[in-house]
């Protein structure tokens, strides 16, 4: 069967980009899944989970809100891992990003790890981080700066700039890494920049949003940022290899390349010729400069990193077949 068979873990958020991914792999390779969503009975939500190869027989869905204690105590009893990928990302319409962002992140890895910390059998929590809780602080002001797994966004920088989903994701980690100094399992967090590439839920995620409106004419203007960017399996793929390498410890920063939107842009012309990719970058200031991130604690865990082209074409296919993107020929 593989390396899971006999082994229960719990997905948490199941039905987001990378925990669709997450789950997929986890029952490809044996083991028994518990998926906490919202809404175990909307099928337009979760129908997808249940029809991957192995969820008749090996995946249950159970309701949790991350924000309640103890919502989770009674799913993560008698298993031997929990990934915790549930927390809130999006770019438009942030009114309260303390109830949006920062309460949600935090609160909610609390809660998931207080559950764990009631059941005996967890050996191990891998928790989905991001990048952005390690390069968003006063020292990547250069070009040639690399930052790796000893880095940490800096809360007070990402407030003052308003930077709320990479202040939660420093908040939510930080709390995490406090929380289980004195547990019986151990943490193991994954850190990745951009995730792009096939969707296998039936709504757009952020980031596959992000890249739809730069080709359909939504996007005017491309913004003046660099990101780092990685494929949403090699992501999915990193979790599994953090719960199964007995060896694995610590972060686990995940990223291809970083690219500027300005060759984010190039790519997108390249790949598809016919769509609407803006030409002009937002706003009067002088590009901001790339910077680097060592990824080599991951290829070491055994990542082999797909390439920012070849994610960026299979994200532009699903969503062509998906009908989110009109083909033009």
């Amino acid at each position: 069967m593989g390396e899971g068979e006999g082994k229960t873990v719990v997905v948490t958020g199941a039905n987001g980009f990378i925990a669709s991914w997450l789950v997929k792999f986890l029952l490809e390779r044996g083991y028994t899944v518990r998926g906490s969503v919202r809404n175990p009975d909307d099928t337009a939500k979760v129908g997808h989970l249940l029809e991957f190869p192995g969820a008749k027989e090996r995946l249950t869905l159970h309701k949790a809100d991350l924000l309640t204690a103890g919502a989770y105590d009674e799913i993560v009893q008698g298993v031997d891992g929990i990934f915790h990928t549930a927390s809130p990302f999006f770019l438009k319409g942030i009114t309260d990003p303390e109830g949006q962002f920062l309460t949600p992140a935090v609160k909610g890895t609390l809660n998931v790890l207080q559950s764990a910390a009631k059941a005996d059998s967890v050996k191990r929590v891998v928790l989905t981080s991001s990048a952005a809780s390690a390069t968003y602080n006063r020292s990547r002001n250069g070009r040639d700066v690399t930052a790796d797994e000893s880095w940490w966004s800096d809360a007070d920088f990402c407030k003052e700039r308003k930077l709320w989903y990479q202040m939660s994701k420093t908040l939510a980690e930080k709390a995490a890494w406090d929380f289980v100094k004195d547990k019986h399992f151990d943490l193991v967090v994954i850190n990745p920049a951009m995730v792009v590439g096939p969707f296998l839920q039936n709504s757009l995620n952020t980031s596959t949003e992000f890249i739809l409106e730069m080709l359909n004419g939504t996007m005017k203007e491309y913004p003046n940022i660099s990101l780092g960017y990685v494929h949403v399996k090699d992501t999915a793929v990193a979790h599994v290899l953090a719960f199964e390498t007995p060896a694995a410890e610590g972060r686990y920063i995940l990223a291809k390349q970083v690219l500027h939107c300005e060759k984010l842009v190039e790519i997108l012309k390249k790949i598809a010729p016919g769509c609407s990719v803006p030409s002009k970058m937002s706003g009067t200031g002088s590009k901001v400069p790339t910077y680097n991130l060592n990824c080599g604690k991951a290829e070491k865990l055994g990542i082999t990193f797909t390439s920012v082209e070849d994610s960026i074409a299979e994200c532009i296919e699903c969503l062509k077949q998906r009908g989110f993107l009109e083909v033009v020929h």
